[in-house]
């Protein structure tokens, strides 16, 4: 699935390009509601609000006069008053900033089963390959791990956590990097956290 995102700024633009590609999605970049309404076609339009040329209920409404594309809105606006007036003005969800890379994934496999943006793009989704360390299968398409052939059932944090440190191997991880790579870089609980994992 071909996703573009529309978001201005690099510091969460990075990590949510990074997340989506880790989870197998081809990622297309705009930084400007211009380049968003020249951009090739998507599966699907991930949409922040303030833009540095237009604003973002404009591209929405101009996207949804020439196109059926799902469009999730992701902004730092919370009001519920925000959040109605782009959904009324065609956007199929609307996430508010910050947020977890796991709520916003999941956003994106529903609004794709809802609208069919997985049938009618140009693409299919990439399925990550297991991941195979000694005697450990991550497989990532069911989110399922097995150690010596037998099922290891796990939380999803204690998953992204593995598969996180499966997908390296041997690489020496920080804390910090644990807590912004699984937990995202919006996470503000205790980096205690990490130690009951």
């Amino acid at each position: 699935m071909r996703i573009l995102v529309v978001e201005d700024d690099a510091s969460i633009l990075g990590p949510l390009r990074e997340g989506l590609s880790r989870e197998g999605f081809e990622v297309e970049v705009a930084t400007t509601g211009s380049e968003a309404l020249s951009a090739p076609p998507a599966d699907l339009v991930l949409l922040d609000l303030g833009l540095p040329d237009l604003e973002g209920s404009v591209v929405c409404q101009r996207l949804r006069a020439t196109t059926s594309v799902p469009i999730i809105v992701v902004s730092a606006r919370g009001e519920e008053i925000d959040r109605v007036m782009l959904l009324e003005l065609g956007a199929d969800d609307y996430v508010v900033k910050p947020f977890g890379l796991r709520e916003l994934i999941a956003r994106i496999r529903a609004v794709s089963r809802r609208t069919g943006a997985a049938e009618l793009g140009s693409t299919d989704r990439i399925t990550p390959p297991a991941i195979v360390v000694g005697p450990l299968c991550i497989d990532q398409r069911s989110h399922t791990v097995e150690f010596s052939g037998q099922p290891v059932m796990l939380t999803p944090k204690e998953y992204d956590l593995l598969l996180y440190l499966a997908a390296d191997a041997g690489a020496v991880r920080s804390r910090e990097q644990l807590i912004q790579e699984v937990w995202d870089e919006h996470w503000w609980g205790s980096t205690k956290t990490l130690d009951v994992h």
